[in-house]
């Protein structure tokens, strides 16, 4: 496992986990919330689209999603090769 910002343009992952800002978090926090209304959701393939400076684009069944840094390395993957 990995935080989704590590992965590089082309590259494939399953979203396995999103990791709470804070760590007496019950679980039901907005910062989940907030990436599940993107369509971030745990078993949810991603495609990292541009991996840059500043927010990173990555692609969802067929939606293209921007995501802060600071987000994106709180999104842990699989790695999936193609």
């Amino acid at each position: 496992m990995m935080p989704l910002g590590m992965l590089g343009p082309g590259e494939q992952g399953e979203i396995t986990a999103v990791r709470s800002h804070k760590a007496e978090c019950c679980g039901a926090c907005r910062h989940e919330c907030r990436t599940e209304d993107m369509g971030l959701r745990i078993g949810k393939r991603v495609e990292m689209l541009n991996n840059g400076n500043g927010p990173i684009l990555v692609k969802v069944d067929e939606s293209r999603i921007a995501v802060d840094r600071g987000t994106a390395m709180k999104i842990m993957v699989r790695e999936v090769r193609q």
